[in-house]
């Protein structure tokens, strides 16, 4: 039996389209990377003694949140128009790219979780469970919606998030963003987004050690505030986060 070859043009999908607009404005930002080698053994074998699953990736956010907490430039963007200036947002609202299949087609949203620092990892773990199994129209529904309109009407409404309406953007777009390919075993080089920090990590090695990068704009910060950032956040995984976990083992079950 023979497959039917067809060529021609194609539109573009609904499930593609967001994903474009990210690109699209992380090409206009002066970003750059700098990476470090954790070593996580201690968090894992905690980890690994939950009965309830506690993902990588919120532990991840929950204790880059708390970095940024008291890091002030982690909450900035860095603004041009009408004049170039920065902004420092309020509080740290966390974007984790999330993968899920919708009409048989693949698509990348963003996961939402604001102030993450000052949410227990059980809360957290719930949320995101939403995001990966209620229907995307009712999980991202904003993010559904925008993703039906056109190109040209799309790209206002970003443009007036990211450049007028500052007092929300940070909600709406996020102040520092994750993604992660380490359950594939693949390690992102670049994370591709916009926002003043963006993160990503590789799987873990035998020695329970993952390489753990961070894409800045170097408008705002330098590599060596970044090298102290990565520093302090192996810190904290280690400590405040281990901590955490070390606690939940010893909960009695309801």
């Amino acid at each position: 039996m023979t497959m039917k070859r067809t060529s021609g043009r194609l539109l573009i999908p609904r499930s593609r389209r967001l994903t474009m607009d990210v690109l699209h404005y992380h090409q206009q930002s002066a970003t750059c990377a700098h990476d470090r080698l954790f070593d996580l053994k201690n968090v894992a074998e905690l980890r690994s003694r939950l009965t309830t699953r506690i993902s990588w990736p919120i532990l991840f956010i929950k204790a880059f949140g708390i970095v940024a907490a008291h890091r002030p430039v982690l909450r900035q963007s860095f603004q041009c128009w009408p004049l170039p200036h920065i902004y420092q947002h309020a509080e740290n609202v966390a974007m984790l790219a999330t993968h899920r299949v919708h009409a048989d087609e693949p698509w990348v949203l963003w996961s939402r979780f604001v102030q993450p620092e000052l949410q227990p990892l059980q809360s957290l773990q719930a949320r995101l469970d939403r995001y990966l199994t209620e229907p995307i129209p009712q999980a991202f529904r904003q993010q559904w919606q925008l993703s039906g309109l056109p190109t040209f009407f799309r790209r206002i409404l970003w443009w007036w998030t990211l450049n007028v309406s500052l007092s929300k953007r940070g909600h709406r777009a996020g102040t520092f963003f994750l993604t992660t390919l380490a359950g594939k075993g693949v390690e992102i080089q670049d994370p591709p987004a916009f926002l003043t920090s963006n993160l990503t990590y590789g799987p873990l090695d035998e020695q329970s050690r993952c390489r753990v990068t961070m894409s800045y704009d170097h408008r705002l910060m330098d590599g060596s505030f970044v090298a102290d950032c990565l520093i302090e956040l192996e810190q904290v995984l280690n400590n405040t986060i281990a901590g955490e976990l070390e606690a939940i083992t010893h909960e009695r079950p309801e």
